[in-house]
């Protein structure tokens, strides 16, 4: 709950990432608040007065999973918003701001994004969306504690740095500082 308000106002792929965690653990603990609580709130929280809001936070996730049939697969509808918004910001940054820096990462990415969108069956997906999955897949890698070859490896911090890139203008653009847009 407080690491998900922190990553939205620092770096919105990191907030996106952290929810989809998020949805991947309502799913696996079977939309269960008493074990989500169990075993994942009460073993990190310093003490347990925080525990109703995350319960109350948890319980309004699970709600709206269930509400917007987010069952098996899908997103909530934050993390869709964010979405667009990134998307939005990267069409403005190719098409209206015609930004080289941006157009040249993207440049350097487009094999990867490419391979990646054929490999995780993403064919109709916009390129932010493959970027952000891109990213999911490589943090859920490390969780699980799998390998990734050198090949993947660079193929990920290709799309990694126009992300970042694209992260980095999307809180300027959200703070109001729109010399960078101009």
């Amino acid at each position: 709950m407080l690491v998900a308000q922190q990553k939205q106002q620092e770096n919105i792929a990191e907030y996106v990432l952290y929810l989809f965690q998020i949805e991947d653990l309502i799913r696996s603990l079977n939309f269960d608040i008493d074990r989500i609580m169990e075993s994942v709130v009460r073993p990190s929280l310093p003490d347990r007065s925080f525990e109703g809001q995350y319960r109350k936070w948890y319980t309004d996730l699970i709600q709206e999973m269930k509400r917007s049939n987010l069952i098996k697969k899908g997103h909530l509808d934050r993390v869709m918003e964010a979405m667009k918004e990134l998307v939005f910001l990267h069409n403005t940054l190719l098409s209206v701001k015609d930004e080289n820096k941006y157009k040249s990462l993207c440049k350097n990415s487009t094999s990867s994004i490419e391979e990646f969108r054929g490999k995780a069956s993403m064919k109709n997906h916009h390129d932010v969306e493959i970027l952000i999955h891109a990213m999911h897949m490589k943090l859920q890698f490390r969780l699980r504690k799998k390998e990734i070859t050198q090949e993947t490896e660079e193929a990920l911090d290709t799309m990694r740095i126009q992300l970042a890139f694209l992260v980095r203008e999307y809180h300027k653009m959200k703070s109001g500082d729109y010399s960078s847009m101009q």
